[in-house]
């Protein structure tokens, strides 16, 4: 059997996770000297109430090799073969922890893909990865086609607030202030060749950053028929108008996925993030 394991920053909630047959990793949120693990010892809407009202930023520890030395050596020992999908080692060495415990393992077939990027978008990844699962096709042709399907995944999202990102070191306070007063929202992507989080334009407004990405979308046009997935940071009124905004311009096949921002990408957007991952066309 195939097996499938991603890490928590996939945001995919333990309901999706058994609906899949996959395993998922939690991260662990810090607050202060409490340790939380995100989704399960805290929900979305906890860390998000306890980030608005907190003075200092929450931190989260990358997964280490023994985090998944216990999984990995189950299912090696079952004869399962494993198809591991993580987030992008240029934001966390967790993906190097995974090979790291790989390498540990005796025996067994282990596949460990780097997504090149985080949350929702490394989310649909794993969608797609279970839909080759169910079709039948073997762990080394899932890394191979995931790892290709990774360098043309695109995740673009409007910020709705400079507060965090000047918390966390993003910005500076002057421009946080500056931006403040005049209302701007940062547009943010992750582009999977780079595996980055990059600023990539700015509004006004929500519906004036979707008009900005709807823009985009039709410069790096999507792959038709494939998965898309929407999502938000404790702000889902947000995706119907989201979803709307961008209908013309991405597939419309397939039943979208819809994520939930945690902590380890909510940290730094702070609530009122909303945005789309999709896979453009080769």
């Amino acid at each position: 059997m195939v097996r499938i394991i991603t890490d928590g920053t996939s945001d995919i909630s333990a309901q999706r996770a058994a609906e899949l047959n996959i395993d998922v990793i939690p991260m662990r949120v810090f607050f202060g000297e409490e340790s939380f693990l995100d989704g399960i010892d805290i929900t979305r809407e906890e860390f998000f109430a306890r980030l608005t009202s907190s003075q200092e930023l929450p931190t989260t520890s990358q997964l280490n090799p023994d985090d998944f030395l216990e999984l990995f050596q189950k299912y090696a020992g079952q004869g399962d073969q494993v198809v591991g999908i993580f987030l992008s080692t240029e934001l966390s060495g967790t993906c190097q922890s995974a090979c790291i415990a790989c390498d540990m393992v005796e025996g067994g077939e282990i596949h460990v893909v780097d997504s090149h990027t985080v949350t929702f978008a490394l989310a649909l990844l794993v969608e797609e990865a279970v839909r080759m699962r169910d079709r039948g096709l073997s762990a080394a042709e899932i890394a191979a086609a995931v790892e290709k399907l990774a360098q043309r995944t695109k995740l673009l999202a409007i910020v709705d607030t400079l507060t965090y990102l000047k918390k966390g070191g993003r910005i500076s306070a002057a421009t946080a202030a500056v931006g403040g007063l005049l209302g701007i929202k940062p547009i943010v992507g992750v582009d999977g060749r780079q595996g980055t989080v990059e600023a990539m334009g700015k509004s006004r407004s929500i519906p004036s950053g979707l008009e900005w990405i709807a823009r985009h979308i039709e410069s790096a046009p999507a792959e038709p028929g494939r998965l898309v997935a929407y999502g938000h940071s404790n702000s889902p009124e947000r995706v119907p108008g989201c979803m709307e905004a961008l209908k013309g311009v991405l597939p419309q096949e397939q039943e979208p996925i819809m994520g939930s921002i945690g902590a380890v990408i909510g940290t730094h957007v702070g609530p009122g993030a909303v945005g789309v991952a999709y896979i453009a066309a080769e």
